[in-house]
């Protein structure tokens, strides 16, 4: 695999971390694109001497990305934010950026490409954050019809932003939000799986131009999960109902912080189930056996 090089933009971030791991474990030579390089350079310890590199490059300024893609097999945007800030904007990096770089990647001559979605891009109409991904999975598609699509679910694992946002705040509150009666559908997938499903479609031909849309084993209601949350970290505390429109004024002023814990349009979000849908390729078809949030939340929120 050394001879075939897999370009990582978005490589620094939760998920990317475990992708490049995996992909070096499996041989392949991979180029890291990231806006401050120094600041990566721990990557490098998950692969062998030379095995990683580190370049410089921004998906919010295109113009930067030009040759870096140059002798790529394969190209992987994991790129995306929960919340804007400044030129780091939904439609700048969801949609113009992961355009950009799918015309950058067929001009290199790239044979793969992969586009991280979301599950209910396709679905959630008020939500800037998922308009802006379906949006970029159209122009992806576009520039670069073999792409594949993965849409996931709600990721968890040791860093995630999901049971740790409410496990630690269940550390100073008495009372954790049910927004919305606590109804919302999640299928949360561990993040090892998803970074197998990326290899998975790089490896399979049958992949190309696929959609596929990865969930855990498991579908749980937002209630269950805060429910399971105060069970693993032994603290009793009161689940208070929140209707959206409550929910939306929080959200305002937690926009107002610098890294939003939640935001309007996180909430927007919250208003669908976030599942596989009914006939949707998925995990299965790419010979994965999800694990499960009860093998693996337990040991870091403990």
């Amino acid at each position: 695999m050394r001879n075939k090089i897999v370009t990582i933009i978005g490589g620094t971030g939760f998920v990317g971390r475990y992708v490049v791991k995996l992909l070096a474990e499996q041989g392949y030579s991979i180029r890291v694109i990231a806006r401050d390089p120094e600041a990566a350079s721990y990557l490098k310890t998950a692969g062998d001497v030379g095995q990683i590199s580190l370049v410089s490059g921004n998906l919010a300024k295109p113009e930067s990305l030009i040759g870096k893609l140059d002798n790529s097999w394969a190209v992987i945007n994991l790129v995306g934010v929960l919340f804007e800030s400044g030129k780091q904007n939904f439609s700048s990096l969801h949609a113009q950026g992961a355009e950009k770089l799918a015309q950058l990647a067929k001009q290199a001559g790239a044979e793969r490409f992969v586009q991280i979605s979301a599950i209910g891009a396709d679905k959630i109409v008020k939500s800037k954050y998922a308009n802006t991904k379906l949006t970029g999975e159209k122009a992806v598609k576009a520039a670069f019809p073999e792409a594949t699509i993965i849409r996931p679910s709600i990721i968890f694992g040791v860093e995630d932003q999901f049971f740790n946002l409410f496990a630690g705040m269940s550390r100073f509150s008495p009372i954790l939000p049910l927004i919305g009666g606590g109804v919302s559908k999640f299928q949360p997938i561990y993040v090892v799986d998803v970074a197998k499903a990326i290899l998975a479609v790089l490896q399979n031909k049958d992949s190309l131009g696929e959609i596929y849309e990865i969930g855990g084993a498991k579908i749980y209601s937002f209630k269950e999960i805060l429910e399971f949350i105060c069970k693993i970290t032994g603290r009793k505390r009161c689940l208070l109902n929140i209707s959206f429109t409550l929910a939306g004024v929080i959200g305002y002023f937690g926009e107002l912080l610098p890294k939003p814990p939640l935001t309007r349009d996180q909430l927007a979000m919250l208003e669908y189930d976030n599942v596989v849908s009914i006939g949707a390729k998925n995990l299965s078809d790419l010979g994965i056996t999800p694990q499960a949030v009860e093998a693996i939340v337990p040991n870091y929120l403990r």
